[in-house]
């Protein structure tokens, strides 16, 4: 029983190490390098790691209960989903279009004169509605109600960078998945007690991913209320930075690890 405790207990440091691996670190710190607050940046870090436990639960128990093999192709495609996503999220901050989504769809937004529509909260709700600052009527034309576990974060953020984070977690669970059961079967074989390790590793990456979206978020957020030019600096460099390891991840997988080839080689990691 000791042992098993003890298994387990590494099982969620483990997941706090696994929020550290680089294709992680280069996806959060490109999503984040706009976020002005460090609540915001920490709400993002629990929502990736969300998006992360949920299928690594699932397909970590199909993998344990039911014996499910990924084939080599299949596997490396997930990979190849990752460095695909990370050249997608670089283009978009290097381009503008993740500033352009977010200031559309985020419930904060600079100020402005005249009438004009966006996205807010109001009541635990979020609205879309057209308003004026000059002392016009709000007119709230559609209510949204988000699910109940997850209205806070949805409600303080807004459904783009809710969902942003969130199905960036979910490719990285896929693609991480199969190593972390296999893993988990090479230690533990009751079926139980290996699936509440995946638990507990999911929860230690989303506390291991929280922790670390408030560690970067504390110099972009410095540099966003001080110094404007700087920020530009660090968003465009986070950007770069995706954009060419995920590049690099991208050619590996297809040609290194054969994804585009007859024969492809795949060990989960």
């Amino acid at each position: 029983m000791t042992s098993a405790l003890l298994i387990l207990g590494i099982g969620f440091f483990l997941g706090m190490r696994h929020a550290t691996d680089p294709d992680h670190v280069v996806a959060v710190s490109t999503i984040i390098s706009r976020e002005k607050t460090l609540s915001r940046s920490g709400w993002i870090g629990v929502l990736w790691g969300v998006g992360h436990t949920v299928t690594i639960l699932i397909v970590g128990a199909a993998i344990i209960l039911f014996g499910f093999v990924i084939p080599p192709r299949l596997g490396l495609a997930l990979e190849f989903s990752v460095a695909l996503m990370l050249v997608l999220l670089g283009v978009m901050n290097l381009t503008g279009a993740m500033r352009w989504i977010s200031h559309k769809l985020s419930p904060t937004h600079p100020d402005q004169r005249g009438e004009h529509s966006h996205v807010h909260f109001h009541g635990g709700h979020i609205h879309a509605h057209a308003h004026s600052h000059e002392g016009g009527v709000e007119h709230h034309a559609k209510q949204l109600e988000p699910p109940h576990w997850l209205r806070r974060p949805f409600v303080k953020l807004g459904w783009f960078h809710s969902l942003r984070p969130l199905l960036v977690g979910i490719v990285h669970g896929l693609a991480g998945s199969a190593a972390v059961a296999l893993l988990v079967l090479g230690t533990i074989r009751n079926p139980r007690w290996a699936i509440f390790y995946l638990l507990l590793f999911g929860l230690g990456t989303i506390a291991g991913m929280m922790l670390l979206t408030l560690a970067f978020a504390v110099p972009y957020t410095l540099a966003e209320n001080r110094f404007a030019c700087l920020s530009r600096t660090m968003v465009a460099g986070t950007g770069l930075l995706s954009l060419v390891f995920g590049a690099a991840v991208a050619y590996h997988i297809g040609f290194v690890d054969g994804l585009f080839l007859a024969h492809p080689s795949w060990t989960p990691h």
